[in-house]
């Protein structure tokens, strides 16, 4: 997949005034932004072994996200040449990517019809025959 990722990245912004550090390790930041995208944690449960620290890997996130890498990497992987598993790896990375942008799943698989639909779950709306709570 890294191979796959690499070639969609988009380069990264250069700095008009010059200088500042050296720009993170693009493997490492991809890593762990696949880690808490799949994993669910928010981003400030980032584990420190991934090296990279938790404001790296939300704006790389934010980068990637605009650049719609996700949804390119989704449907590179779905070529029919592309490693058996990809896919399927792939769109699950899309489908959290999204996640994190909407208000809820369902706005989120709703937008994407190329991955299965998640199971959503029950409606948020209130039954208008309850009894209220005391």
């Amino acid at each position: 997949m890294w191979e796959m990722a690499r070639a969609l990245m988009p380069p990264a912004p250069r700095r008009p005034q010059g200088g500042g550090r050296a720009a993170a390790d693009e493997r490492l930041v991809l890593t762990s932004i696949i880690y808490v995208l799949t994993s669910g944690c928010a981003w400030q449960q980032l584990p420190p072994h991934f090296g990279v620290t938790v404001p790296t890997a939300h704006r790389w996130y934010l980068r990637w996200t605009r650049a719609d890498l996700w949804n390119r990497l989704r449907d590179a992987a779905a070529a029919p040449d592309a490693p058996p598993g990809l896919a399927e790896w792939t769109c699950a990375i899309a489908e959290a990517a999204a996640t994190r942008l909407y208000a809820t799943p369902t706005e989120a698989a709703d937008g994407d019809p190329d991955c299965a639909d998640p199971q959503t779950p029950p409606s948020a709306e209130p039954d208008p025959h309850a009894q209220p709570a005391s």
